[in-house]
């Protein structure tokens, strides 16, 4: 193929030494190689770390990634797209990726503008479903696929119907080294003289160790000088959960046989040099692996193509790169066939030389420096097929799929800020701060997630205890004389003023409404029901179209559970109708909203009115709630493609430049309410698309690249700044976090649908 493209950049992707783990290990060697071969492209790794404390990583690791923490992935992405990376090499395995079946990375892969290459460390013929899930979503998302087998291209081919041209069969690359004789190494290990058998690897059960060791006494009978040598620390998952306990299983089973004195376990990672000493001093390398769905073995690969005679289980890598007499293949969980194979290789010479001699002319085309050739074509093939189709195709995935990107609830700053009165307005970083008091409008909002958490399965009594606290908040609220609610209180209990504002009182309305349609208990509902109805008496008197909204919305929710209520229905009437008469008066071609500028909270209007306007069977009503919430979005999308908020320093005058910052998390939250409500009235997969555009912002697809949601605490951060983030979590924007991700993992669990989710470039 002709290189007409130049990559100044390359990125790699995957664990990195010195984590010890084969794939850091492989990601190392495949980086190394390929930067010495073509020392004009700059290779960079992003590594992704299983301990908080990281590792001690070379110079050409420039991001790191936590492995379980979503937002750490979309902030990789950003930093390879601003960094102008030209190609990113994913290695992969289901087990180092964070997500369900390691579905993180996906995230990452969707946000990453530029080709991919990705390398399938395992491929499953027969995969769980979310399993296939993630691989067909990580096929999708790959420029082009390599696997290391002729096995793994079949098993794409018939299993994941991947295109042939997408595939590279590239082998897994070995250190280059000379044909050398196993008595060159064998002092160093105290084995000279000896037969030495060798398996090396981190060690768990499905390597199959204790069926060499059962075939030993056999083989001892017929060599009495042979050593088998077992290397590799036990598998740190294995470590963690079961300690030692599968090798002193080992141990006891040499005991029991009575062959401890021909084992050796050298119990750790051993390093590259090493390692390569180890292979060399061995006559015979075994790999007793207990299945054969195992596409890929770095052990294998690095024993075979170093020359040695190799006796395997017919795995699907052994199987392929033993065949034609490069190996010996003994069937699985049999001792008796292995002490046969070493019986006749350690008994015939000429046999085992010749054998050796085919294994290491083959690995000729394996060495590392082959493999970075291999891997660069590729690369420029990817760099041709990607620009050719436009970059990216635009991914789809089922609601089921897209709940792997959502982060786990946590409640906990929700409860440090509530207390018996209710909720606290602000907090001093991630501390309740007493002097500013409560609100109704805030309690009001943390009364509808109290009832949402319960509603979606959280009916703990923490949960029912705060539904009692914020709705006991607004029954206080609530002044009798005036018919409206106050809404600051200090910390002693005490009102700042008399009568609250119409957005605090419409914010009341609105919960009051959604706790007569969504609490269980009765008696709450009774209550909600009697403040309800005393509240609405002033509110044909209000003058702001949001407050106008948010009595709609609360009305809605009331008219569900009561819908014969006449007068209800005619407030509902007369407040969709002044919202219609705004939106004729003020919108344009250019400029399709209620206003002549956007301010706070601007999606809860068009929200109003596509529940409104549902309820109604009103299509007209309906239509300028959609087109207005259209054209919002429209809006509130940066050039790039990620959620771009109206900036509260200025907002933005029709005619006039917006504001940029600082952007509020009520405004992801007002959008992401609305797309929903969108959603469900015309299941049109789009408007979950820019549900997650907005959520994503809380996650850092924003301007600075950092994310608002601090998974430490479950809190929000109170909004973002041309250079920062503001450091404190707030109530406000920790509802509206908490309410956002309530409401998506509420749609998801409720729906089958399919959707599509914006190629954000």
């Amino acid at each position: 193929m002709k290189k007409k493209v130049s990559l100044n950049k390359i990125a790699f992707l995957g664990d990195y030494l010195p984590r010890k783990c084969g794939i850091a290990t492989f990601t190392k060697d495949l980086c190394t190689s390929i930067a010495t071969a073509y020392p004009n492209s700059q290779c960079l790794v992003v590594p992704v770390n299983d301990t908080a404390a990281g590792y001690a990583y070379p110079q050409e690791v420039r991001f790191e990634i936590a492995e379980s923490d979503l937002s750490s992935y979309l902030r990789a992405a950003d930093f390879l797209n601003i960094t102008d990376v030209d190609i990113l090499c994913v290695e992969h395995e289901f087990g180092i990726y964070g997500g369900k079946s390691g579905s993180h990375v996906l995230a990452l892969m969707q946000q990453a503008n530029m080709p991919i290459v990705t390398t399938l460390h395992t491929i499953l013929q027969n995969p769980t479903a979310e399993q296939r899930r993630v691989m067909n979503e990580l096929i999708r998302l790959s420029t082009r696929v390599i696997t290391m087998a002729q096995k793994g291209r079949e098993i794409l081919l018939n299993t994941y119907n991947v295109p042939a041209s997408k595939i590279d069969v590239i082998p897994h690359g070995i250190p280059e080294i000379s044909f050398t004789n196993s008595d060159r190494f064998k002092d160093e290990f105290g084995v000279s003289g000896k037969q030495v058998l060798l398996t090396f690897g981190l060690l768990s059960p499905n390597k199959g160790i204790e069926y060499v060791l059962e075939a030993l006494p056999a083989i001892i009978e017929k060599n009495p000088d042979v050593v088998f040598i077992v290397v590799g620390q036990t598998h740190p998952n294995l470590l963690r959960d079961e300690g030692e306990q599968y090798r002193l299983h080992l141990k006891h089973i040499a005991q029991k046989l009575g062959v401890q004195k021909h084992v050796v376990f050298f119990n750790r990672f051993v390093e590259f040099d090493e390692l390569l000493r180890f292979i060399g001093a061995a006559d015979i390398y075994i790999t007793p692996y207990l299945t054969e769905t195992q596409i890929t073995s770095g052990t294998l690969a690095y024993a075979f193509g170093m020359g040695n005679a190799v006796i395997s289980t017919p795995y699907w890598h052994a199987a392929e790169l033993l065949a034609d007499g490069r190996g010996s293949l003994v069937p699985f969980r049999d001792s008796h066939a292995i002490a046969e194979s070493v019986i006749k290789l350690l008994g015939d010479d000429d046999a085992r030389q010749q054998m050796r001699k085919k294994a290491y002319q083959l690995g000729r085309d394996m060495v590392w420096s082959a493999v970075a050739h291999k891997y660069m074509d590729s690369f420029y093939q990817a760099e041709v097929d990607y620009h050719r189709i436009g970059g990216k195709v635009a991914p789809f995935r089922t609601l089921d799929e897209q709940s792997d990107f959502l982060p786990n609830l946590r409640l906990d700053h929700l409860f440090r800020l509530s207390d018996s009165t209710g909720i606290f307005q602000h907090a001093s970083f991630t501390v309740p701060r007493f002097s500013e008091g409560y609100c109704t409008d805030d309690n009001a909002r943390a009364l509808i997630l109290a009832l949402m958490l319960q509603e979606t399965g959280n009916g703990s009594p923490e949960i029912s205890n705060l539904i009692s606290t914020y709705l006991a908040f607004i029954n206080y609220a609530f002044d009798p004389t005036t018919k409206r609610f106050r809404n600051f209180m200090n910390f002693d209990r005490t009102w700042v003023k008399s009568q609250g504002s119409e957005d605090s009182h419409a914010h009341a309305i609105w919960a009051l409404g959604y706790c007569i349609e969504h609490c269980r208990q009765a008696g709450m509902r009774m209550l909600a029901t009697d403040l309800f109805e005393h509240s609405l008496t002033c509110v044909n008197d209000f003058l702001f179209p949001r407050a106008w909204a948010s009595v709609l919305l609360g009305i809605d929710e009331y008219l569900t559970r009561f819908d014969g209520d006449r007068y209800v229905s005619q407030l509902r009437e007369s407040l969709t109708n002044k919202l219609m008469d705004l939106f004729v008066t003020n919108s344009k071609k250019d400029w399709l909203w209620f206003e002549d500028s956007l301010t706070y909270a601007n999606a809860r209007i068009s929200h109003a009115l596509i529940r409104s306007g549902d309820a109604m069977q009103n299509k007209a009503v309906l239509e300028v709630g959609i087109k207005s919430l259209k054209w919002l979005i429209s809006v509130q999308t940066a050039k790039k493609g990620w959620f771009r908020p109206i900036g509260t320093n200025g907002f933005y005058k029709r005619g006039e430049n917006r504001a940029i910052f600082d952007q509020q998390p009520i405004e992801a939250q007002t959008t992401i309410s609305a797309c929903i409500a969108a959603y469900r009235v015309t299941d049109d997969s789009y408007w979950l698309q820019e549900a997650y555009r907005a959520f994503d912002w809380f996650l850092g697809r924003n301007d600075v690249g950092i994310p608002l949601y601090d998974q430490s605490t479950g809190g929000c951060h109170d909004g973002l700044h041309i250079d920062r983030i503001n450091q404190n979590e707030g109530c406000e924007s920790t509802l509206a976090y908490l309410l956002s991700l309530t409401e998506l993992q509420t749609v998801l669990s409720a729906s089958e649908s399919v959707y599509k989710k914006g190629d954000y470039k």
